[in-house]
Formats: structure tokens, sequence, C-alpha cells
């Protein structure tokens, strides 16, 4: 599977308040927006910043810059990044970059809070499930059999993942690390840190779905971000949620799947103890909260946990909500939706 487990095209998360400016209008006014794209993470990176007139194509380059190096660093397929190395290298201290350590070990935690049902070491499954491309590929793909599968269960496990300062091993030569469940929150995080450090104070970061702010809109309007109504073709979303220097990243059945004989949908979203794609009644988890790489993370968590355990999981943690839609397109929220977080449903 391709390191970014979430879909590229179209965006599961649309921001729907702040049409695009070209970089290269230099009669814009301070308060409209500039925007910039590139490919990096296997996903479409969207970039807008208002106002930093002279400073606007420095701070693209400075961005996207910080975009390459994860992706060399983080990449599970790139030949030659961290993830690559400790994984062609098992039972062997790989020396590694202290950004790669950092995204490891909130990968562990991660893993450790969910009880094992987020790891980043299901590597060997996804590759053997290889959504992505079967996603691409007008989504024809092939079911693994119980015999490929069951053999590699025993192998997925953060114990397995050893540290020591600035080099990583894996003691398990049937284990590998696969960070598209993080990957791209992380490098949203860097982004905006990046960014505010350059004096930017409003913005929209966009990594395939994964969606951050920085700030509000220079009229000081929160950014309005909206859901995408799942498989919708054209598009069309169903709710919108308005953010202020916040997160918003969606988990979604839709984003990458293919389609069984009998119509089951095979997502990216792996049940770490069947090995198959989890189903349940839902259909998308967004999480809104301040850092990507939590909503990242914890949007894949809470969809494995189906609607009414996902509800009282984000129920007990600080600082975040959550939006649900089910099979049927119909939509349920955490307590702070439409009082913390302003929201509207859009009739279809």
């Amino acid at each position: 599977m391709k390191t970014a487990l979430k879909k590229i095209v179209p965006l599961s998360l649309l921001a729907l308040t702040a049409a695009p400016v070209l970089c290269s209008c230099a009669s814009a006014q301070k308060s409209e927006p500039y925007q910039k794209s590139g490919f990096y993470f296997d996903t479409i990176i969207n970039l807008t910043l208002y106002g930093q007139d002279g400073q606007k194509e420095s701070n693209f380059d400075g961005a996207f810059a910080l975009a390459q190096k994860y992706d060399n660093l983080l990449s599970m397929q790139k030949e030659g990044s961290d993830i690559n190395r400790i994984n062609a290298n098992p039972k062997s201290w790989v020396e590694v970059d202290p950004a790669t350590i950092e995204v490891l070990k909130d990968g562990i935690r991660y893993s450790q809070e969910s009880s094992g049902s987020f790891d980043i070491t299901v590597g060997k499954l996804s590759s053997l499930w290889n959504i992505s491309d079967a996603a691409e590929n007008d989504h024809k793909g092939q079911i693994p059999s119980q015999d490929q599968i069951r053999p590699l269960l025993s192998h997925i496990g953060c114990d397995k993942i050893k540290i020591d300062g600035n080099k990583v091993m894996l003691d398990d030569d049937q284990t590998a690390i696969d960070l598209g469940g993080i990957g791209k929150g992380y490098i949203a995080d860097k982004m905006k840190e990046y960014l505010l450090s350059q004096g930017v104070k409003s913005g929209l970061i966009n990594l395939g779905g994964n969606v951050l702010v920085i700030g509000q809109k220079p009229d000081k309007t929160d950014f309005e971000i909206g859901i995408q109504k799942p498989f919708d073709q054209d598009g069309d979303v169903l709710a919108s949620v308005k953010l202020n220097d916040q997160t918003a990243v969606t988990s979604g059945i839709y984003q990458r799947y293919f389609k069984g004989e009998d119509g089951t949908i095979y997502h990216h979203m792996l049940n770490l103890k069947s090995g198959y794609p989890e189903q349940n009644d839902l259909s998308s988890v967004t999480i809104i909260c301040k850092e990507s790489t939590e909503a990242d993370a914890l949007s894949t968590i809470t969809y494995l946990k189906g609607k009414d355990e996902g509800i009282k999981f984000i129920e007990s943690l600080d600082g975040v909500e959550a939006v649900f839609i089910d099979r049927d397109n119909h939509i349920s929220y955490s307590s702070g939706i439409g009082k913390k977080i302003p929201f509207r449903e859009i009739s279809q």
C-alpha cells in the first residue's frame, strides 16, 4: 500500500470559503488569498496563505521544502527513506533523523492508547491488501485469503520497534512500519509551525483532506470546512464546521476502496484482530482538534469503534470533537459540535 492511506482526489474535506487566487497575481490586496499546490507523501497538498505579499513565494517554498523533507524520511515506498531503510534491515540498528524518531514515538503512543487497534507496524498487512493501488485502478482489487492474512497478524505490534537514541530497529523480520495513519497529520503540523515562525497569521493547509487552518481569515471570520457526502462523485457536502486555528481530518470508507463481487466494500481501515477491513455502521468520521497528527490517528481509531462506541470515546477526550456519517448518510456528532464548534447541516 502506498504511504498515504486516505484518499487523494476528490478531497475528503473541502475548504468552502477559501477561494483560490493565483500566486502570480501581483496586484492582489493584502487580504486576498494566494494558493499553491504540490505533490508529496503520495498526496496533493494545497496551501492557501493570506497577506504576506513580499514573503509569499519564500513561505510557499519553505513549506513545500519541509513537505519534501518529510516525504524523504517517512515514506514507506521511497527508496532510501528512513522508514524504507528500517523495514529493509530488520534486526539491525538504523540511524534516522530526529523527526522520524518523533513520529515513531507518536505512533507507538497512539497504539498503546488504542489498545493496539491502531498500529504503525501494519506495513506487511497493508501491503498485502494494497487498497491504494486497487482504488487507483478502477476499484479492482483482490481479496487476500485467510492463509495469507493469518500469519501476518502475530507480527503486528509496536513492541517490535526498538529505539535507542537516534537509532531504530525492528526485532521481527516479518514486521514493517507504515506511517500512513499519522504521516500526513505530522507534515501538516510541521508546515503550520514553519509558517507561524515566518509571521503568517492566516492560511489553510490541505493535505489530501487533512485540513489545518492558521488563525482566522483576515476579516476575523472562521474558515468554513465542508464534510463530504460519502461516495458522492460530485464532491457534494453534507455538513460544515467552522475552524479557528484548528484541524479537521476525515477517515472514510469511500476514500480508498474496492468492492467485492457481493458488494462488500474493502477499504483501508483494517481490523488488526481479523486482518480484514472493519465492517461497521459508519461511512466516515471527522475529527476536530488542535493538532493534525492527533486528528489523523484519532480519525482511524474512532472509525474502528463504530458510531456508538466512537461517540463515547470522543466524549472521554479533552479538546476533541467528531462528526459521524453512517452508511445511510445520517449525521451524528459529539456534544461540543454546535456549541464549541460552529456546525451546520447542508440540505441536499
